[in-house]
């Protein structure tokens, strides 16, 4: 049998990007609680933290009695994330771009596309001021995906002076993406 002890309000990652939110740091599993907030300049995850080891407990019954908090860990950085581009600002931002684009063509149900978004934004961070980022939804702009031939994602494209480089396709290692990159610096 299962129970709600208290329920959590988490915003959608999107909300986070332009002001600091000041949430709830934790809250207690077993009195009700709370300690004093804190700021958060991402939402960076949840993890129980027990108030002791669970090897301290000498039985069943005890350890159903323990307890413990749910905590926020955020850290106090500045992400740089890849912007969307459409069909309406593809030529302005890939096309007439002065810097190199690197552009990641995804789609929301993409199970991949989910594990090379953070991969993506880590470089967007590295290379800010050399290379641009962009993410194209495959959903909403198919005319683009089409153009450019996008049978599977996520495919990593880089673009330099308004011409197709490279295309990296499927979800792979940080590394493999910055050897990319590097090519066009």
């Amino acid at each position: 049998m299962a129970g709600v002890l208290e329920t959590i309000a988490v915003p959608r990652a999107s909300a986070f990007s332009s002001a600091r939110l000041v949430p709830i740091a934790d809250s207690s599993i077993s009195g009700g609680r709370r300690s004093s907030a804190v700021n958060f300049s991402q939402f960076s995850g949840l993890k129980v933290q027990l108030n002791r080891s669970p090897a301290s407990f000498s039985s069943r019954s005890e350890s159903v009695r323990r307890g413990g908090r749910i905590v926020c860990e955020a850290q106090e950085s500045t992400t740089v994330t890849a912007a969307a581009v459409t069909d309406k600002t593809w030529k302005s931002l890939i096309i007439e771009s002065k810097l190199p684009v690197l552009v990641e063509f995804w789609a929301p149900w993409c199970g991949p596309c989910k594990m090379i978004h953070p991969i993506i934004n880590e470089l967007a961070q590295e290379y800010a001021g050399k290379f641009s980022f962009f993410q194209l939804n495959t959903d909403e702009s198919p005319s683009i995906a089409s153009e450019y031939g996008i049978r599977s994602i996520p495919t990593v494209m880089i673009f330099k002076n308004g011409e197709k480089k490279d295309a990296v396709i499927g979800a792979v290692p940080k590394t493999t993406l910055a050897t990319s990159i590097e090519k066009f610096l």
